[in-house]
């Protein structure tokens, strides 16, 4: 047993706190020391610098001397080391995320989608409805969205409903206006607003039913496609003609409903008659399709009357006018039902009347010459002879002693009185051209001649020029001069550029047919109806 001064607990212990390793204590400590028993003290890690660490070698080989303490370096602080160290292949390898942009039906049966657009082509294969894609959401913030609902609550605004049934838009506030300042004064001789019935009794009327009030629009909305053609104004003669169309059939079939065999029409209805007739004249419509809206109107004036006076009066005179007027340019075998005086089975006041003819008693003359051409016209294509018998002879001669006899009932001087002789002067060379040959004669050179006057003293502009075609085109049809031609084709081109009526053209184009056959010496120049079934029209020249 060793002795109590070499035990180990004789051995002065040292605070290796305060002994560094370098310490010359610590090394005589060591070498004093048998091998066997050596003790490593532990050594405290310190800071150390990194000139002071040596650098340990690789592989397992043993380290250089035993005796040299091994020496063991602090990790710093940070993130934690990643073991197995990664490769440089896998670091350059990118992560590939699932894609959030195929087709909603990939997404939802949770497959991949090849994202061909507007259809993925995964779905076609498998014979699946592709639902497409979501639209594109662009994130913004909450700034953005509050910025942009801001900007919407400044910009929100609504437009003012229509004050007007049936007048939507600027265009069709443009048609009404059109209607009272033009269209108005180029149907009717009367150039007051106050006084016009357009304005007086069709308006107001239109402002109560919307029906009545597209019809309205439609009328000028062709008249300015007249004067100043435009898609625009085209549009809306066509939107405003069917809705008038869809508004009339429903009233009508309303009526028929409730009314059963014995229909009433009201005063809206009949007017929306009377406009659309007006609107195949300035249209220039030739396919005839007048007739029906004058049948019908006439057979409405036949079985009923309206309340308001005034209505009365004022379609009366407008549905006979172009009723009569038609049999100039039509073989229509259709007769008026006359009294014993040329006169209509009504009567209108000069002063209210809105044309010219009616009132003065002219239409009752124009309406026997026209039966009496059909008459003729029968015995030459039958050839019978003599083409002028007595009966026919007895007829003429009536109607010209009543031409004579004839007063105007308008003040002299003023421009109603002058076209009224106009319409006088026509009528009679509507007389001579039905009865005698078709060759140049002195009368009626005469009669062409002082009819020219009269339309030379017409003012140029203005409401008057609104009843001046049938005149014309009757004067026209026995112009045999060319000098009287100059002024006809003056006067057609005056009425063109004044009225903007699309009829003009039509007429204007048989007048000049009839002066062809007239300078070979055709006996058929006489006979323009014929003419115009020929062309296959069927246009009033009103």
């Amino acid at each position: 047993m060793s002795s109590s001064s070499d035990s180990p607990m004789d051995t002065p212990i040292f605070d290796t706190h305060e002994i560094s390793p370098s310490d010359p204590r610590l090394q005589s400590r060591i070498d004093s020391r048998n091998p066997s028993d050596e003790i490593v003290p532990k050594v405290e890690e310190t800071e150390l610098l990194l000139a002071d660490v040596k650098t340990e070698p690789f592989g397992d080989d043993p380290p250089i001397s035993p005796t040299e303490p091994v020496v063991r370096v602090r990790r710093g602080r940070g993130r934690p080391r990643i073991y197995p160290p990664r490769s440089p292949t896998n670091l350059s390898k990118a992560t590939k995320a699932r894609s959030k942009t195929g087709c909603t039906t990939c997404r939802k049966r949770k497959k991949k989608c090849d994202e061909t657009r507007p259809f993925c082509l995964s779905c076609q294969k498998n014979n699946i409805h592709c639902e497409g894609y979501k639209p594109v959401e662009i994130w913004r913030s909450g700034k953005e969205r509050a910025a942009e609902a801001r900007k919407q609550s400044f910009d929100m605004s609504f437009d003012l409903p229509p004050l007007m049934e049936g007048v939507e838009n600027d265009v069709d506030r443009l048609l009404l206006q059109h209607f009272v300042q033009r269209v108005s004064g180029v149907f009717s001789l009367h150039d007051d607003q106050a006084s016009n019935p357009f304005t007086k009794i069709l308006l107001p009327m239109a402002l109560r039913h919307e029906g009545l009030m597209h019809s309205v629009l439609c009328l000028s909305a062709s008249h300015l496609c007249s004067v100043t053609p435009s898609q625009d104004y085209q549009d809306r003669q066509t939107f405003h003609r069917g809705k008038a169309l869809h508004f009339l059939n429903q009233d009508l079939q309303r009526q028929k409903a409730g009314e059963g065999d014995t229909m009433i029409y009201e005063d809206h209805n009949v007017a929306q008659i009377l406009l659309h007739l007006l609107h195949c004249i300035c249209d220039g419509s030739t396919s005839g399709e007048y007739r029906l809206h004058m049948l019908a109107a006439k057979k409405i004036s036949e079985s009923q009357k309206s309340k308001n006076a005034e209505f009365q009066t004022l379609f009366d005179e407008f549905i006979y006018y172009h009723f009569i007027a038609s049999q100039i340019t039509s073989l229509d075998n259709a007769e008026v039902t006359m009294m014993e005086d040329f006169k209509l089975p009504f009567q209108v006041s000069s002063d209210t009347a809105a044309l010219i003819g009616i009132s003065d008693g002219l239409f009752g003359f124009i309406s026997k010459i026209s039966n009496l051409r059909r008459r003729l016209r029968m015995r030459i294509d039958t050839q019978q002879e003599p083409t002028m018998d007595y009966e026919a002879l007895l007829a003429a001669h009536a109607i010209d002693s009543g031409l004579r006899n004839w007063t105007c009932p308008q003040t002299p001087g003023t421009p109603r009185y002058t076209i009224s002789m106009l319409y006088r002067q026509a009528t009679w060379v509507y007389l001579f051209r039905t009865t005698k040959e078709s060759a140049p004669h002195p009368y009626i050179k005469g009669a062409v001649d002082d009819a020219i006057r009269y339309m030379n003293e017409l003012p140029a502009e203005g409401w008057i020029q609104s009843n001046v075609l049938m005149p014309l085109f009757l004067i026209g049809c026995a112009a045999f001069e060319a000098d009287q031609r100059v002024e006809v084709n003056r006067a057609f081109s005056g009425l063109m550029a004044v009225t903007g009526l699309g009829n003009i053209h039509h007429a204007k184009e048989v007048v000049e047919k009839v002066w062809h056959l007239m300078d070979t010496n055709d006996p058929e120049s006489w006979d323009w109806e014929k003419i115009i079934n020929n062309k296959g029209w069927d246009f009033l020249a009103t």
